[in-house]
């Protein structure tokens, strides 16, 4: 089995990718949205961090976190989100998947991507655009023309507070990201 290994640095920001199991659609459901906000609540109790930015879709999420000074340990809080997804509503939410030998014998369900793709942020400039790719990501995938137009996410708060411009993200202002590295934010 690979060994993987995380850059982890205590009190770091970290750009976050989690890809539903087969890249099924069911994130942005009523009890998908439901269950995947108690689950970060209920670990945010336990393991705090910020939520700097968000955007959910119907098979992943975005999100850039912020973790306490002394801590670097963002495995845990994604596990832990998932597992309590996975055991408090996996089975209301009816995904009709089979479940792989693997995944059985390790007692996974059909619910999430087993990795995460995870980059820490280096520095302000880094920070602003991996904002920016989250909040214009649902133009991306073609869900909506302007990234104001998609509900489940937090480029909402970010103009409400003056971050961006009301009308970021149509099509006279620029996101900072051209399409080649748009690409390789999301492999």
């Amino acid at each position: 089995m690979p060994n993987y290994r995380r850059f982890a640095i205590a009190g770091s920001t970290y750009f976050i990718t989690q890809v539903t199991y087969q890249r099924q659609p069911w994130l942005c459901t009523d009890l998908a949205r439901h269950t995947l906000r108690t689950a970060i609540n209920h670990v945010r109790q336990t393991r705090p961090f910020l939520i700097d930015a968000f955007v959910l879709l119907p098979d992943h999420f975005h999100c850039l976190w912020t973790l306490p000074q002394g801590d670097s340990d963002l495995s845990t809080r994604l596990r832990l989100v998932k597992t309590y997804v996975t055991r408090h509503y996996g089975t209301d939410l009816g995904l009709d998947l089979k479940v792989s030998a693997s995944r059985t014998k390790r007692k996974e369900k059909n619910l999430w991507q087993r990795r995460f793709w995870e980059h820490l942020i280096r520095d302000e400039t880094d920070f602003a655009r991996h904002c920016d790719y989250i909040h214009f990501n649902p133009v991306h995938h073609q869900l909506c023309q302007m990234p104001t137009a998609w509900q489940f996410s937090s480029v909402h708060r970010f103009i409400a507070q003056g971050v961006y411009p009301p009308g970021w993200g149509d099509r006279a202002f620029s996101c900072n990201l051209d399409v080649d590295q748009a690409d390789q934010l999301e492999s």
